[in-house]
């Protein structure tokens, strides 16, 4: 007797055949494909990003007062996140950071005091416990005035 054209398995060769298994993890696999996909965009994209920094990268300012923000895109945990800055000699300095800033931004003050190249590292906390760390290099110049 010959199989009818209803039967799968005249379709299907025998390497191709699913098992339970396979079945099983397809579906979870969908499944979980499904649920990150229908995410609220604030938990799909967990990591805090920079959208604006002063000083911006590559930026060259004055000597003297140096005002500091990061603007991220995503709130963050302030009591567990940090800003310092390692100056052309290769010290470096924490940030006390402002406590009266947005929720999604940090925020401080150093004195430049030294001419070259410097580096602002952050490491924040975003709230759904993702770790982000990074840095804005910037320049400080002799002059009284940004280039």
């Amino acid at each position: 007797m010959q199989p009818s054209l209803l039967d799968s398995s005249v379709f299907a060769a025998p390497e191709f055949r699913a098992t339970k298994q396979t079945v099983l993890a397809l579906a979870i696999l969908l499944g979980v494909s499904a649920a990150v996909i229908a995410l609220p965009p604030g938990i799909a994209r967990a990591h805090a990003i920079i959208v604006a920094a002063q000083p911006a990268m590559n930026s060259t300012v004055a000597r003297g007062e140096l005002e500091i923000r990061l603007d991220f895109n995503s709130q963050i945990d302030r009591k567990r996140s940090r800003l310092s800055l390692q100056r052309p000699d290769g010290s470096e300095i924490i940030i006390a950071l402002a406590s009266d800033s947005p929720a999604g931004v940090l925020a401080g003050q150093a004195q430049a005091t030294l001419s070259g190249s410097w580096k602002l590292r952050w490491q924040v906390l975003s709230l759904d416990g993702h770790i982000t760390r990074g840095e804005v290099r910037f320049f400080v110049h002799e002059l009284d005035r940004p280039r």
